[in-house]
């Protein structure tokens, strides 16, 4: 799940003329069969001419009520004006909220008495309610499920590593992407999140790891503050660049100051896409140096088409060339991630046409990241080989281009890459819970 999180570092680069390795073109490269990606174990959405439906509105159904974490801080402060009271209120309830992650009118001690049920019921709506959770890598990985208040389903997790605390966070309620391999896109797109809902999986967050509820707890003292999430990756359920306003919202929330937000730092937020060019020239304009994410999986049309139908809008050359704006534009480092499946997308003639691409653009701009692909409910489809992950990974770092394989966390919960999805016992549990509330 964390980009960030590699199992080796990358291989010293030769200089070309003393690569050992010879590039390979398609109708050399007849080793191994050539899969074609077609949905298994589940019907995928198509149009009526037969291709993969993609959903980016969501559909017009009710939004949350408006909770603090919506509203910036000066609009926190007029709607305290507006209820009589000053508006230092605003950031006395900021700070509870962002702070002591708590949204509980008997822990706000510092507000009036007899106005805190109200400031509570006024700011504070119900967001995320928690159904079950789920652990894994020695209590270092959790998987939450949690129930929104129209009862719509969504995951997120919560991994630590050395020096850092990553959470997964989920942007939509299921995705419209429609991709084959993916088991959050079989469900479709029920709704997007608003900003509040998708800030509170990190508010919750930092409570379960308060609560010494992540593995084993750091001490706090001697120069060490409490331990908190400091990196967000969004790769979690749904598309996020389709929820494009709320999305910007929460993450200029994310890296607000105390008491506005969460007072974290940009460089920790990677925002991933499967490709909406318009969307990412539109994020490299934004002036905030977050890192960009590429879900790419594939460097030719003929198979991307297929394995991401988005692709069928904006083809692999435009959405190279937005990506490489964003480097221009900013000046961050783009990855590019890339499920390595099993005699479909893993061809040694593949990783050299990746690398031509890449290149082609320049050099420093770009760092690849495979990993093997995650198995999901009903498909066939498996990740590569031990052999060919390595030629594919020496091709690439051999070409100049950056690479390294991805880490993966939680696949034993289902809570890694591509697996994130409300199954029909999460349904079954979350009505179960709703019901005895």
């Amino acid at each position: 799940m964390d980009p960030n999180k590699l199992n080796h570092g990358p291989a010293a680069v030769p200089p070309p003329s003393e690569s050992k390795l010879m590039k390979t073109r398609p109708a050399t490269d007849r080793v191994r069969p050539q899969v074609k990606p077609k949905a298994e174990g589940w019907k995928q959405l198509t149009t009526p001419d037969g291709r993969p439906t993609l959903q980016f509105a969501s559909p017009r159904v009710k939004q949350p009520a408006t909770h603090l974490a919506d509203l910036t801080l000066a609009e926190r402060e007029a709607k305290v004006v507006e209820m009589g009271l000053p508006k230092f209120r605003a950031k006395q309830l900021s700070v509870h909220y962002f702070e002591h992650r708590t949204t509980s009118p008997k822990e706000m001690t510092d507000l009036p008495k007899d106005r805190r049920e109200e400031l509570a019921e006024a700011f504070f709506p119900p967001l995320l309610t928690e159904v079950k959770r789920l652990v894994t890598d020695d209590g270092a990985t959790i998987k939450f499920l949690w129930r929104l208040f129209d009862g719509a389903l969504v995951e997120s997790v919560l991994m630590r590593y050395p020096g850092r605390i990553t959470l997964c966070v989920s942007s939509q309620c299921g995705c419209g992407m429609n991709c084959p391999f993916c088991a959050t896109g079989q469900a479709g797109l029920t709704r997007n999140m608003s900003t509040a809902e998708i800030l509170d999986q990190i508010v919750q967050a930092n409570r379960v790891i308060a609560e010494g509820g992540l593995g084993r707890k750091r001490t706090v003292g001697n120069g060490a503050e409490p331990e908190r999430v400091n990196n967000i990756v969004f790769m979690g359920m749904g598309e996020p660049l389709a929820n494009y306003k709320r999305v910007m919202n929460a993450v200029h929330r994310m890296i607000a100051p105390s008491p506005e937000g969460l007072g974290m730092s940009a460089r920790g937020i990677t925002v991933s896409t499967v490709g909406l060019a318009p969307a990412i020239r539109k994020l490299a304009d934004e002036d905030i140096p977050i890192t960009f994410a590429l879900s790419l999986h594939a460097p030719d049309d003929a198979l991307r088409d297929d394995l991401i139908p988005v692709n069928s809008r904006w083809k692999v050359e435009e959405v190279l060339d937005a990506a490489y704006h964003y480097y221009e534009k900013t000046g961050r480092r783009v990855s590019i991630e890339y499920a390595l499946i099993k005699d479909m997308n893993d061809h040694a003639w593949r990783a050299d046409l990746l690398a031509d691409k890449l290149n082609s653009r320049g050099r420093g701009w770009v760092h690849v990241n495979p990993i093997p692909l995650n198995p999901t409910p009903g498909s066939i489809w498996t990740s590569s080989s031990r052999e060919v992950t390595r030629e594919f990974v020496d091709r690439l770092n051999a070409a100049g281009v950056p690479t390294t394989l991805r880490d993966t966390r939680g696949k034993e919960i289902d809570g890694a890459c591509g697996q994130l999805v409300a199954t029909e016992q999460d349904k079954a549990e979350a009505e179960a819970f709703a019901a005895a509330q």
